[in-house]
């Protein structure tokens, strides 16, 4: 059958690594509003505040839902380019993270894969809902569409 997988980015934060901001809030409750006839086996979400208090709020619309803090759904670097195939300002952005976030960015990445969209061998379909982060919902949308297109799993 078929995995439907819902990817939310967490609310707005103020200041960005902190707490939703009111706005962050609104947009976590209309989310949830928007998704409340899904019939979602589970909702996880990063291990960061921002992603919690989003899941927290969208799952208030939810009842009876369960929801579950998942590091693969964390806010980490999936895939490292090479810096000179980059333009200077995102080659200067992933220069602040270290070489061990770089090098296990890939290995959390694959892992999510797995987790998240892996076959799944559910008799029926299944809707699941993963809070997280810019980063990680490029990640699976840019795979998603390589596999769409004949390429597979990076």
């Amino acid at each position: 059958m078929t995995h439907f997988l819902y990817l939310v980015r967490h609310g707005e934060a103020d200041p960005h690594d902190g707490p939703l901001s009111q706005a962050g809030e609104r947009q976590a409750q209309l989310t949830g509003q928007r998704l409340k006839d899904v019939p979602f086996r589970g909702i996880c979400h990063g291990p960061l505040p921002r992603a919690a208090q989003t899941a927290g709020l969208i799952s208030a619309s939810l009842p009876g839902v369960p929801v579950c803090a998942c590091d693969l759904a964390g806010d980490y670097v999936p895939f490292a380019p090479d810096p000179g195939d980059l333009p200077p300002s995102i080659a200067s952005f992933l220069a602040g993270f270290s070489a061990a976030e770089l090098a296990d960015g890939p290995k959390l990445a694959a892992a999510a894969l797995e987790r998240f969209a892996g076959a799944g061998g559910d008799q029926e379909d299944t809707h699941e809902l993963i809070v997280t982060h810019n980063f990680l919902i490029g990640w699976f949308v840019s795979q998603a569409l390589a596999r769409r297109h004949g390429a597979g799993w990076a």
